[in-house]
């Protein structure tokens, strides 16, 4: 897998989704701070939850582009066979005989991308997966607790 195009793959999808995003947050404010929003009685908090809602929707805005600002400047390091994991690398892992992807970014976990016909999730260095895999190889097996489960992911391959 070609990681410059993964990331660029991301990059367009959230410059895709911002636009949508701040037109809603427009939206939400006006409708919180419209002359029409304002409260028929003590109970009518529809303005007061617009307002809370517009307030999300601008801090979601201000995250995607902090976000953006970061995966423009990143430089992706480029793993040799025997390196470690580290922040930008590209791991195949195995959990129970299923294959997945992970893309270990210093920012912006949580989102499974579709590349190249396959789900890759976004973790991040401090998510429990991310700090699992720091540091190890090819043929090394990450180990993650989650309450009593125990889940044990073998590294394939590194990129």
């Amino acid at each position: 897998m070609d990681k410059k195009k993964l990331l660029q793959h991301i990059i367009e999808q959230i410059e895709s989704e911002l636009p949508e995003l701040i037109s809603a947050a427009r939206a939400t404010y006006e409708a919180a701070t419209n002359e029409e929003s304002k409260p028929e009685n003590e109970y009518d908090t529809r303005a007061l939850e617009a307002s809370y809602l517009a307030g999300a929707q601008v801090l979601r805005v201000a995250e995607l582009e902090e976000l953006l600002h970061i995966y423009r400047q990143l430089t992706l390091h480029e793993f040799k066979k025997g390196e470690a994991i580290e922040a930008t690398a590209l791991i195949e892992v195995q959990l129970n005989s299923k294959k997945s992807y992970v893309f270990l970014m210093p920012k912006g976990g949580g989102q499974i991308i579709q590349f190249e016909g396959k789900p890759v999730q976004v973790i991040t260095p401090v998510s429990p997966l991310g700090e699992a895999l720091l540091g190890l190889k090819v043929g090394d097996e990450a180990v993650v607790e989650r309450g009593s489960e125990i889940r044990e992911y073998e590294v394939l391959n590194i990129w």
